[in-house]
């Protein structure tokens, strides 16, 4: 048994594909994992920050040196 959510070619769309065809595996896309209770959360939050960059003041900086140096804002 096997779950599969990368493969060689992308994306595996022939419904010939060897993977495909086993009953034994369960092929997904590479967002298999991903439900809409954390789509919808994930982007409420990206929406939320939208007003915050907007107005120079973004929230939940992953480089917040960034917006400390103009040389690094380039």
């Amino acid at each position: 048994m096997a779950a599969v959510d990368v493969y060689e070619e992308k994306p595996a769309r022939d419904p010939l594909h060897p993977l495909l065809k086993m009953a034994n595996v369960v092929c997904t896309p590479h967002i298999g994992y991903v439900s809409r209770e954390v789509y919808e959360l994930q982007f409420a939050d990206i929406f939320d920050q939208i007003p915050g960059y907007a107005q120079g003041a973004p929230v939940n900086v992953v480089n917040p040196q960034v917006l400390q140096s103009p040389a690094l804002r380039c």
